[in-house]
């Protein structure tokens, strides 16, 4: 019988060190190995830049719970997810969605400033089919649910229409994580994923991580450039995020529930204009959510207010369970003006904030917002007051 995800998580694949019997995975070190006398290296390993034990467990894992064939884990979500595109021909057709990780957008900005590539962004998911051009785009870039509005685009269906394009789909499941929703199985080509966030969990490692569905030549391409750049994860680094991913299924469970909880309790709040939130049966996507997304619809989700920038700004400044600080899918609720973080030129309503529900009781969560959206300012988590 196949283990279920949990128990992967929870067992790293089963492991037991073959020398010892440990059942903590080491941290290995050393970045080069030993050639056999006729040069060979039968274990498998050269040199850490192409190829570790460090990380070479937490790739299977990854692989094994997304259902692909390989992956890859390097050094920040950065790198995995620009590494794709570097692979492509120079001057190569992509298509995007406009509202995404402002990282990605905006790198993916430059280089078409640059001409590396041509880009085009749909500002709607139900746009990108439109912007694929057969036999001339060459990658299909989504991000589902999308940061910060946390829109879901039907990853089924543009992987038909960039595969009849002749054409590789992507997905950033970063939000989702493989145990919400795995791309592979809906057609996707690669996975990609920021582990910063919930797979590691924990907020002491940057990393990033790309799926394929199978080994080909691109996906060779992928795995040669991570050689070739060095962008790859240390061993510690790897070995916190195998630590923090043995939780990973009870940390998704209760950030769900915990953002399903407050998305439903603050729907039709008469401060907010809306709750963005693809558990809401009033979500517009509601519908691709429920159809790719099993067990829970994510912890992330993001409000806008009735009172406009100001007083999200405001909002923001007196909360005092959530932190006010950038990145996601860590255990503690996060809370943070985008707009304002992302500058000139983003397209995320200057009324929004997107919050990052951790694993807290829902009971002070809901009470700190509440208390922060109606004026209020509570004494700190234990400040003692």
């Amino acid at each position: 019988m196949k283990a279920r995800p949990e128990t992967l998580l929870a067992q790293v694949l089963g492991h037991v060190d073959e020398t010892t019997g440990a059942l903590a995975p080491p941290v290995h070190l050393s970045t080069t190995f030993e050639r056999d006398p006729d040069r060979d290296y039968p274990r498998g390993y050269s040199y850490s830049r192409s190829s570790s034990p460090a990380w070479s467990l937490l790739e299977r894992l990854l692989a094994e719970l997304e259902g692909g064939a390989e992956a890859l884990v390097l050094g920040s979500g950065m790198a995995a997810a620009t590494l794709p595109f570097m692979a492509l021909p120079p001057g190569s057709h992509v298509v995007t969605q406009a509202t995404m990780y402002w990282g990605v957008r905006s790198w993916l900005a430059d280089q078409d400033r640059r001409g590396a590539i041509r880009v085009s962004m749909a500002d709607h998911p139900d746009d990108i089919p439109g912007l694929i051009r057969p036999d001339e785009t060459r990658l299909v870039w989504i991000e589902s649910p999308a940061n910060p509005t946390f829109r879901c685009t039907d990853i089924a269906a543009t992987a038909a229409c960039a595969h009849a394009a002749g054409a590789r789909l992507v997905v950033d499941s970063t939000v989702a994580t493989p145990l919400l929703t795995r791309p592979i199985e809906h057609g996707a080509d690669l996975v990609m994923h920021s582990g910063t966030k919930y797979l590691n969990g924990h907020g002491d490692v940057l990393a990033g991580v790309l799926v394929t569905a199978r080994e080909d030549g691109f996906w060779a391409e992928l795995v040669r450039l991570r050689a070739m750049q060095g962008a790859v994860l240390g061993p510690f680094e790897a070995w916190l995020m195998l630590r923090g991913m043995r939780t990973l299924h009870l940390r998704v469970r209760q950030c769900s529930q915990n953002a399903l909880a407050l998305a439903r309790h603050f729907e039709n709040h008469p401060r907010l204009r809306s709750v963005l939130y693809p558990g809401l049966t009033s979500a517009p996507d509601h519908e691709v959510a429920r159809r790719q997304m099993q067990g829970g619809f994510g912890g992330m989700l993001s409000i806008r207010l009735a009172g406009g920038e100001s007083e999200a700004r405001k909002v923001a400044a007196r909360v005092r369970v959530f932190k006010r600080a950038t990145s996601l899918g860590g255990v503690e609720s996060l809370i943070e003006h985008r707009a304002s973080i992302e500058g000139e030129g983003t397209p995320v309503p200057p009324d929004l904030l997107r919050l990052s529900v951790g694993i807290e009781h829902i009971d002070d969560l809901v009470g700190d917002l509440e208390a922060a959206i109606d004026g209020q300012a509570r004494a700190r988590v234990g400040s003692g007051r």
